[in-house]
C-alpha cells in the first residue's frame, strides 16, 4: 500500500504553470515546487518571474523561467522547446494564463472577445495540445489541468467572454480527456470560485463584496492555499484514475440556491 506522502508527492517530477507572472499561477507555482517537483514558470512579463524562480530556490526548490505568450503558436512551441532541452516533456502542466474584459455585453466590441478568447480557450487548447504531443512523444503518463472557474458552469454579469471562455475550457477538458486517456494522459480541470487576490482584495471586503459573500452556502471566499490540496490531488498520483473531471473549489457557491 502507498503511503499518504508518496501518493501526493511530486518528487522527480517536472512542471509547467503558465500565467505564473501573478495570482493563481504565481502561487501554485510555489505549491508545486513545495511538493518537490521542478517548475517551469511561464508568462509574458519574463521579468516577474526571475523574483518567483528566487523565491523558490530560496525555500530549497528547483525553478526556471520561460518566456510565453500562449496565443501565439510560435512562443508555445518555443516554450516546450526550451523544457524539452532540459527535462524532456513535463510530467505536469498547469495551464492557467488568462484574462478578462468587464464591461456590460452591448459596450463590448469583436476586439475585446477576441483578446479573451485568444488567451484562455485558444491558450489553453495551444498548450495542451502542445504538452501532450511532447508527454506521447517522451511516453510521458502525464497530468494535464486546466484552470477554468466557477463562471464556466453558472453566468455572473459583465464578464461574457470570460464566461464563455470558461465554459470552453471545462468542454475541452473533457474531450482532452477522452482522446488522451489511450496515451496515459490525464486531463482534468479546476474550477476556482472568488479567490482573494492582491488585484481584488480591496473589493470582496468591501461591503459589496459582503453583499456577494452573503450568498456563497459557506459565507466565505477562498485563500490562494484552498488550492493547495485540490491541485496536489490532480497532479500526483493520488487522482490517478481521474481524468475528465471538475474540480471545483468555491465553499459551495456552484450550488447556491437560485
Amino acid at each position: 500500500m502507498t503511503s499518504l506522502p508518496a501518493l501526493f508527492s511530486l518528487n522527480g517530477r517536472s512542471a509547467l504553470v503558465t500565467g505564473a507572472s501573478s495570482g493563481i499561477g504565481h502561487h501554485l507555482a510555489q505549491t508545486l515546487a513545495a511538493a518537490g517537483a521542478r517548475v517551469f514558470v511561464a508568462a509574458r512579463r519574463t521579468d516577474r518571474l526571475q523574483s518567483l524562480v528566487q523565491t523558490i530556490r530560496g525555500t530549497g526548490g528547483h525553478a526556471d523561467a520561460v518566456a510565453l505568450d500562449v496565443s501565439d503558436a510560435a512562443s508555445v512551441r518555443a516554450c516546450f522547446d526550451a523544457i524539452e532541452a532540459s527535462v524532456g516533456a513535463p510530467d505536469i502542466v498547469i495551464s492557467n494564463a488568462g484574462t478578462t474584459v468587464a464591461k456590460p455585453a452591448l459596450d463590448q466590441t469583436e476586439q475585446d472577445w477576441d483578446d479573451v478568447l485568444d488567451t484562455n480557450l485558444k491558450g489553453v487548447w495551444m498548450v495542451d495540445t502542445e504538452a501532450a504531443r511532447r508527454m506521447v512523444r517522451h511516453s510521458v503518463h502525464g497530468s494535464i489541468i486546466n484552470v477554468a472557474s466557477i463562471l464556466g458552469a453558472r453566468v455572473a454579469g459583465a464578464v461574457i467572454g470570460y464566461s464563455a471562455s470558461k465554459a470552453g475550457v471545462i468542454q475541452l477538458t473533457k474531450s482532452l480527456a477522452l482522446e488522451l486517456a489511450r496515451h496515459g494522459i490525464r486531463v482534468n480541470a479546476l474550477l476556482p470560485g472568488y479567490v482573494i487576490t492582491d488585484l481584488n482584495r480591496d473589493f470582496l471586503l468591501s461591503d459589496a463584496g459582503k453583499r456577494l459573500q452573503s450568498r456563497v452556502p459557506g459565507r466565505r471566499f477562498c485563500e490562494m492555499t484552498d488550492l493547495d490540496g485540490p491541485i496536489l490531488m490532480l497532479a500526483s498520483d493520488a487522482s490517478r484514475a481521474m481524468t475528465g473531471a471538475e474540480v471545483a473549489v468555491d465553499w459551495g457557491h456552484l450550488v447556491s440556491s437560485l
